[in-house]
């Protein structure tokens, strides 16, 4: 349900307002825009027939939000979410943020080497994996806080945000501890206690899309994550499974302009997992850059051949160079900037 205010609404309406959603057991979220302030409600509907909202000094409307997925819903938000994830970055808005690095972190030296080369190259946030999900038991698994340490020196040395994968419930406080942007990987994007614990946090959420999953269901699992009180999620097209096998996974490139049809969270792009191959990568990021993703999540790596994880699919340093200004034009073609 949303409460539509008068333009001449007073802050004491809106809080007596407020006030009576949590005296009903309901959950009030209130966006503030330059003419109107609308209260988001969550909770059994039926209990606003009891006291109806539209009674209330300063209400002008209330509508019901027809989608499954609230908070997470155009209804809920005309404006695009805009996130600060620290040290001036922001996901969303007019700059395309860019996510860069290694798959793995495999040490302190290889992390430092890269990150300096994304740095220079434009990238202000390094990405790196210290909890691995392998489809097979016996490879490389990642070295767990070890790696998490590496990522904040690096994020320290360096000046730069930091994104990392998180895959269990028992972990969450730690890998908050260390990173900026919480990781939520494909195979977990249903995984709703992982969504739950994270949407207690107040750190910033980077939710990928699953394997098989549908843009309604990754709207669905972002719900879980703003429910709990975290707004600050970024929603990510990594690929789909589909029939083809040409490429490791399919980008679904009109999931970018359909999920802002439908939603306020920025949509982040990740064309190396998509693509499996290295040589597609630049072609999928100018790809998605023109269908209005909000950044891109690249794996970088200065020695790929040698990489433990996904090595056949990371740009080498000089190339990541090559695409981040041969981006620059295009995004600039559309009235933004990496």
């Amino acid at each position: 349900m949303i409460v539509v205010l008068r333009k001449d609404a007073t802050e004491e309406q809106v809080n007596h307002l407020v006030e009576k959603i949590q005296k009903l057991g309901l959950t009030p979220h209130i966006s503030k825009g330059t003419e109107r302030t609308i209260i988001g409600v969550i909770g059994p509907e039926d209990i606003l027939q009891i006291t109806p909202l539209e009674i209330f000094p300063g209400v002008e409307k209330v509508m019901p939000v027809l989608s499954p997925y609230k908070l997470v819903s155009r209804e809920m938000r005309d404006k695009d979410t805009v996130i600060d994830v620290g040290k001036g970055v922001l996901i969303g808005g007019s700059r395309i943020a860019v996510m860069a690095g290694p798959c793995a972190v495999e040490g302190l030296d290889m992390l430092m080497e890269i990150g300096r080369e994304v740095k220079k190259a434009g990238a202000r946030i390094l990405r790196g994996g210290a909890f691995k999900p392998r489809t097979s038991p016996y490879s490389f698994q990642g070295i767990g806080e070890e790696g998490l340490k590496y990522l904040a020196q690096a994020a320290r040395e360096l000046d730069m945000v930091t994104v990392s994968e998180v895959m269990d419930t028992r972990d969450v406080a730690l890998v908050a501890k260390y990173v900026d942007i919480l990781q939520i990987g494909a195979r977990n994007m249903q995984n709703f206690n992982l969504l739950k614990e994270v949407g207690n946090t107040k750190k910033p959420v980077l939710l990928k899309r699953g394997l098989s999953s549908t843009v309604k269901e990754l709207l669905m699992s972002a719900e879980y994550i703003l429910a709990g009180g975290n707004f600050n999620v970024m929603l990510c097209e990594r690929g789909i499974r589909t029939f083809e096998d040409a490429t490791r996974n399919t980008l679904d490139i009109s999931a970018i302009p359909v999920i802002k049809q439908l939603s306020h969270l920025p949509v982040i792009v990740d064309p190396s997992h998509a693509a499996g191959k290295w040589g597609l990568v630049p072609a999928l990021s100018k790809a998605a850059v023109a269908a209005g993703t909000d950044g891109l999540i690249i794996e970088v790596h200065t020695r790929p051949e040698e990489a433990v994880s996904d090595g056949p699919q990371s740009l080498k340093p000089a190339t990541f160079g090559s695409l981040m200004n041969e981006l620059q034009p295009l995004a600039r073609a559309i009235g933004r900037e990496i």
